[in-house]
């Protein structure tokens, strides 16, 4: 590999192979070298004294301690800026940490947030009790909110957060209309787009100031790994790499060469993943039991319309929900008739997992809960994740 210029942009898939690889980052090798350090020496107090003036002037390649990245890090950074067109980006201990640093960096007492009310629980808890305990305002809104989430915004309103599809229920938001109408009352716009990958969506080029991921799932891949990250723009940038550098937050290397392993398989597992979920889709939605299938790639799904407008693709992750009139006790039934899928509240993962859902709402009102079970389809044979189901779905007729 060389760095060379490029006479134009490479496609998402390639950069999740190539991203991150110049020789500046590798030497040479395939794989960045994996750098572990906490301390950078210096040639001499001139060079300490030089080196802290231009961290302090913004200059983020600078080498001066190790919280601020190794080589590592950085190769993995450029990785992502180049898929999520960003400025910089940052690496966090977990999504969790991603979804509350991408609030904090933006908010002091007195200001206000708007969160949709399909968003993720941790960070919903998080909205409620600890914005509200610093003296930050939390509304939470309908998550397919057009223009008139306008009326929500107040002149103290810093941040608009999304998440596109919703958890646990999959509404697809509006990103580029919803970013605009931030934009125009000078808030900062966040995505938590760890459904989509940035493979399949990039908020940024759709308006948005801050891409959020769970490292966790898709980019990790394996099960092995808790991380989060923040891709930025220029105007988002300041605030964020405030935030990270006053609370210490930081990641060790060994994840980060973990994270930036699993972003070269990631578009190879996604297609299995699309492939797997698209084929337990068609069984699930003829199953007299189903009532529908949560999935924004699905023709008849609420959200398809945006899906199709925005993403590339589509992960395999869905929910599904049962008739109503089941008796007490089928849906447990179910999630604890299965083998093959396990019992995990991650997804993402190589394997498949089956949970039972029950979204906590206090805007829109969820139908659906004692109802709805979240499927993350795995890596498995199609044929015998379908004989898994089955053996799920024979536990609750069992127990009608």
């Amino acid at each position: 590999m060389t760095d060379a210029p490029r006479d134009k942009p490479r496609r998402p898939a390639t950069t999740l192979v190539a991203g991150g690889r110049g020789r500046a980052e590798s030497f040479g090798y395939v794989n960045p070298p994996l750098v572990r350090g906490s301390t950078v020496l210096h040639d001499s107090v001139a060079d300490m004294k030089a080196r802290a003036q231009a961290r302090l002037a913004g200059d983020d390649d600078v080498a001066t301690y190790g919280v601020y990245g190794t080589p590592t890090h950085k190769a993995f950074y450029a990785a992502l800026n180049e898929l999520e067109c960003g400025h910089r980006s940052w690496a966090l201990p977990s999504g969790l940490a991603a979804c509350t640093m991408a609030l904090l960096a933006f908010v002091r007492a007195g200001d206000h947030v708007l969160v949709p009310d399909s968003v993720y629980w941790p960070t919903r808890r998080f909205s409620r009790q600890t914005l509200g305990r610093f003296g930050v305002d939390v509304t939470f809104y309908d998550p397919c909110a057009g223009d008139e989430i306008e009326a929500l915004f107040r002149p103290t309103t810093r941040v608009l957060f999304m998440e596109s599809p919703g958890s646990l229920t999959f509404e697809m938001q509006d990103v580029p209309r919803l970013a605009a109408i931030a934009r125009r009352h000078d808030a900062f716009t966040v995505v938590d787009n760890t459904w989509a990958t940035p493979l399949f969506f990039q908020p940024l080029a759709h308006g948005a100031d801050v891409s959020l991921h769970a490292a966790t799932k898709y980019i990790g891949g394996h099960s092995d790994l808790l991380m989060g990250t923040l891709t930025v723009n220029e105007r988002a940038w300041p605030a964020v790499r405030e935030a990270m550098h006053f609370y210490g937050m930081t990641t060790s290397p060994d994840d980060i060469y973990l994270a930036h392993r699993g972003l070269h398989s990631m578009a190879a597992r996604l297609a299995l993943h699309r492939s797997n979920a698209d084929t337990l889709i068609a069984w699930l939605r003829g199953q007299p039991e189903v009532e529908r299938v949560l999935y924004p790639a699905l023709p008849d799904d609420p959200g398809h319309a945006l899906w199709k407008r925005d993403m590339s693709g589509a992960s395999g992750l869905f929910g599904v929900v049962l008739k109503p009139g089941l008796p007490a006790g089928a849906l447990e039934a179910l999630v604890d008739g299965v083998e093959l899928f396990g019992r995990g509240y991650s997804w993402g993962g190589y394997e498949s997992l089956l949970i039972p859902a029950s979204p906590e709402r206090t805007v829109v009102t969820c139908p659906w809960n004692g109802r709805l079970f979240r499927i993350s389809a795995g890596l498995e044979d199609a044929a015998d994740q379908l004989d898994d189901l089955a053996r799920g779905f024979a536990a609750l007729r069992a127990v009608r």
